[in-house]
């Protein structure tokens, strides 16, 4: 099995990239899913949660609401800190459970997750490889403000809470290009594809 971490900026669009590795056979786990389903009512990390950042990021039917813990904690960096370190324990022990799951029906599955912190977390030892989905910061502004319906202050604010994305560069094995066309970025993602077969089959190798 090759255990691939695919992470990338705010709006770089790597949730797109992700899905085309999926047509392609991969397994995909997506971090930011397993975090949302932790933080549900009456989970431990919701019980976390609303304990140190308070009430007033819940909804009426107590499920936290994303953009007011949002609110909170982009631009603050202790915050941040104090977040991850609540929900990720509970996001990684989810994380093996459904690695192991996979190794155990798929030997030579390529499993592709979904991180969008990687680097900043320091999580890079988890994988045989990372992928880096790119674009430009200025095009990564636009796009969130888009998605999200923000003002601009409020996209750059977020996109400062991440590492800059041309730092992550030198730390990739592998980066992905998405300011082109749909065409492109998928004849790039079937070159990466035909690589992670490649260091797949590798792996097997060595193991005999």
């Amino acid at each position: 099995m090759l255990n691939v971490g695919l992470t990338g900026g705010i709006a770089c669009g790597k949730s797109t990239v992700a899905s085309m590795f999926l047509k392609k056979g991969a397994h995909l786990i997506d971090f930011d899913k397993i975090a949302h389903e932790v933080q549900q009512p009456g989970k431990p990390a919701w019980n976390e949660v609303v304990r140190c950042f308070g009430e007033q990021i819940l909804d009426a039917d107590k499920t936290i609401n994303r953009v007011k813990l949002g609110n909170i904690v982009f631009g603050d960096k202790k915050n941040i800190e104090r977040l991850n370190k609540i929900v990720h324990p509970f996001v990684y022990r989810q994380w093996q459970h459904l690695t192991e799951n996979i190794a155990g029906k798929q030997k030579d599955a390529i499993v592709i997750s979904d991180v969008p912190l990687l680097y900043e977390g320091k999580m890079q030892h988890l994988f045989d490889v990372t992928i880096l989905v790119l674009i430009d910061p200025e095009d990564q502004i636009h796009r969130l403000m888009k998605r999200n319906g923000l003002n601009e202050d409020e996209a750059k604010k977020r996109l400062k809470s991440q590492m800059p994305i041309r730092k992550k560069i030198s730390l990739a094995d592998i980066v992905i290009e998405n300011k082109s066309s749909m065409a492109e970025t998928e004849e790039r993602v079937e070159q990466v594809w035909q690589e992670l077969l490649r260091r797949e089959k590798n792996i097997k190798r060595r193991k005999k």
